[in-house]
């Protein structure tokens, strides 16, 4: 292995469905090689599918980085719901072992974060705050260029802990066992829990965008409320940090309306406003797991 941080670090993107791969040269763009299916509930063939494209990659490679669909702790332990062969295992120490290489890991918000704080968004801020509003609340965090949580842990899941006891809301238990989590209110399956709840019958989170968008009375009680709900919180977190860009991905992230009307909110609730745009939608659109992954390898073989 060339220890100046040469070579080809071999990425992954695992998912519960599907392991995508890609390449990444020292100042070379990111280049996706393909995917295969992920073998979620035995080790052994995970493994495997592993060594597959580790012999198949087009050198071998110095290290891998691997983006996962789940939290690695402080102690080195994965809990990915997705991936039942990979919970409650000291995954890197596994992989090392397994795969004879260095291996570094992240879940797949903090590489989001780390792929719009080199690629995206992000790029030129010391802080980046990476924000996923999709079918949960997430997040990661990167300060100059590097993961806040580089040896593991929870840093960035802002989605999580009991924020909300509006007795007007309706209380839902989140899927981390508490109650009150923005997870569960202001999500995309969050969106439409409140629509139901304000207005019935069910609908799908993007036919309710669409319908504030254009103008509905009823969607627009709902945006109105979510707005009000995620806009607090996620002000209390600028607050924290002071990032120069919070970078938003997922569903809710593809109407730029909708996320110009968060970052006007959040702003407003900031404790020091801003003239300029804090929250945008974020830039890396496609494979960010892996480019997240990259830019992890990238930092760890230097």
């Amino acid at each position: 292995m060339d220890r100046r941080g040469g070579g080809v670090i071999l990425c992954f993107d695992i998912g519960g469905t599907a392991i995508k791969t890609a390449e990444a040269w020292p100042d070379a763009p990111v280049r996706p090689t393909g995917r295969i299916p992920t073998p979620a509930h035995d080790f052994d063939a995970f493994v495997a599918a592993l060594r597959g494209a580790i012999a198949a990659a087009s050198a071998p490679p110095s290290r891998l980085a691997f983006s996962l669909a789940g939290i690695v702790d402080g102690a080195g332990v994965a809990t990915a719901a997705n991936i039942p062969c990979l919970t409650g295992r000291h995954v890197r120490r596994d992989l090392e072992a397994a795969l004879n290489r260095p291996v570094v890991i992240a879940n797949d918000a903090d590489c989001f974060a780390l792929a719009e704080a080199v690629e995206g968004a992000g790029r030129g801020h010391d802080v980046v705050f990476g924000v996923i509003l999709g079918t949960g609340v997430g997040g990661g965090v990167v300060v100059r260029g590097h993961l806040i949580n580089e040896g593991g842990g929870f840093a960035g899941e802002w989605g999580h802990g009991p924020v909300l006891r509006d007795p007007a809301l309706p209380i839902i238990r989140c899927g981390c066992g508490q109650t009150g989590c923005l997870d569960a209110l202001a999500s995309a399956r969050g969106v439409e829990r409140i629509d139901a709840h304000l207005n019935g019958p069910a609908r799908a989170s993007e036919a309710i965008v669409a319908a504030w968008a254009a103008g509905e009375t009823g969607a627009g009680r709902t945006i109105a409320l979510w707005l009000d709900i995620l806009s607090g919180p996620l002000a209390m977190v600028s607050n924290l940090l002071g990032p120069g860009i919070i970078a938003v991905g997922g569903g809710l992230s593809n109407t730029p309306a909708l996320i110009a009307a968060l970052d006007v909110a959040v702003r407003a609730r900031r404790l020091s406003p801003s003239a300029h745009p804090l929250i945008v939608p974020a830039q890396c659109r496609v494979e960010p797991g892996l480019i997240g992954a990259a830019a992890l390898g990238r930092s760890a073989a230097f």
